[in-house]
């Protein structure tokens, strides 16, 4: 089993666009965390995650092709998982506090949201990662009105 050269950059392509569709509300907003951020963390987030799968697969590869059992392998997770972590420190790069005023934290739930996307896109759950794009366009869009409006 391996990924096709196509299937990784259909998976890589879209990572940057569906990060670039968060970061466009960002952008619009003239928030820190735009067009171009998001696109980057969500394509990098995509790319961690292939380099994992694709080294699960190597291995696995290695194994059957030297007559070895194969083992349940979870470096995919590992990998999942260390992109959370470092997307939090950007994330807490994002938030500032002055005056008592905490600013940017939804600039940092939208770094995080957009390497979640990256992660779906990643291993190949498009509907996940259209879905979760939507929705945070949604809450990015549609929350920011109601909340103007009630000002």
């Amino acid at each position: 089993m391996t990924i096709t050269t196509q299937e990784l950059i259909i998976r890589l392509v879209l990572a940057a666009i569906l990060g670039a569709i968060i970061g466009l509300d960002r952008r619009l907003h003239s928030k820190p965390a735009g067009l171009r951020t998001m696109s980057l963390v969500s394509l990098g987030a995509a790319t961690f995650t292939l380099v994992g799968i694709s080294a699960m697969l190597q291995l696995v590869n290695a194994e059957q092709e030297a007559g070895l059992q194969q083992m349940l392998r979870l470096d995919t997770s590992r990998v999942i998982a260390g992109i959370v972590g470092g997307i939090g420190f950007l994330g807490a790069g994002a938030i500032i506090q002055s005056r008592g005023r905490v600013q940017g934290m939804t600039t940092a739930s939208g770094i995080w949201m957009t390497a979640a996307i990256g992660v779906a896109v990643g291993l190949g759950q498009y509907a996940l990662a259209f879905c979760a794009t939507f929705l945070a366009f949604v809450i990015l869009v549609l929350l920011k009105r109601s909340v103007e409006e009630d000002s």
